[in-house]
């Protein structure tokens, strides 16, 4: 009896605080949560074409669209300059691209050009992609983090009570017998 109440409150002890009820608690509309820092991204538009990058380490995806319906654009060829250095593009899928950057970029401001050749139209495409040091930084977030702490102190704590209440009934049983 003693170890499942000790189970209900341990349970309810870690229970994380949003789950617990307060007074004037509803269901409505949540606050929008603060967004943290992203990826580092380009994009570069033109009467024809509209082209984002968005880069993650030393990886860089690419999506290109027309810019009168924001369409995929199908059969397109595409090649990449970032900071004066040719960048190789992979073709993913219709308007997908993927490229791998031989070291990542510096931190600042780089130029980014793109040549688009689809069918009959061509066009050259420029931005700039300002990478800084804190979008390199893949930290988990500290909600995350702090659930799987309060996950780990809650199963040792079970694993203790388990093993304090084992004891208890062994000791119990042994100083009933005798």
């Amino acid at each position: 009896m003693q170890l499942r109440s000790l189970f209900f409150t341990l349970a309810l002890v870690l229970l994380p605080p949003a789950v617990h009820a307060d007074a004037g608690h509803d269901h409505g509309e949540a606050p929008a949560a603060a967004a943290g820092p992203g990826l580092p991204r380009f994009a570069a538009t033109s009467d024809l074409f509209e082209l984002v990058g968005v880069l993650d380490g030393k990886k860089l995806a690419l999506y290109l669209d027309h810019a009168g319906d924001n369409s995929p654009v199908k059969e397109a060829q595409l090649e990449l300059d970032i900071a004066g250095t040719r960048v190789p593009v992979t073709r993913v899928a219709e308007g997908e691209f993927q490229a791998a950057l031989a070291a990542p970029l510096a931190e600042g401001v780089s130029p980014v050009t793109a040549t688009v050749v689809a069918g009959t139209e061509t066009d050259l495409l420029a931005g700039e992609i300002d990478v800084h040091a804190a979008a390199h930084a893949h930290a988990e977030p500290a909600g995350r983090r702090n659930a799987l702490v309060a996950g780990a102190v809650g199963a040792v704590l079970l694993a203790l009570g388990a093993v304090w209440g084992l004891r208890r009934s062994r000791t119990a049983r042994v100083g009933g017998a005798a």
